[in-house]
């Protein structure tokens, strides 16, 4: 049995996802306030889908997740509230 047919294409492409941003914020290309915003971005469509609801908060919790991640492990300074 080939390992990528037991594996749901949607896992693959978060997995894919959270390397690239853990990436680019090793490489300084993403700073910890863009990923903030990310976050940010990814709640909003929370509120805006009502019928995807479900998919669309455990989307923003593993954003919220990955950011503390990438907070801890790369540093940099938190955006400053307004």
């Amino acid at each position: 049995m080939d390992i990528s047919q037991s594996v749901d294409s949607g896992d693959k492409a978060l997995i894919i996802l959270q390397s690239l941003v853990c990436y680019l914020r090793e490489k300084n290309i993403l700073s910890r306030c863009d990923i903030e915003e990310l976050c940010e971005r990814v709640e909003a469509r929370e509120k805006e889908f009502p019928c995807e609801q479900h998919q669309a908060a455990a989307a923003a919790k593993d954003m919220r997740d990955l950011g503390e991640y990438c907070g801890k492990r790369y540093g940099g300074k938190r955006r400053r509230c307004l």
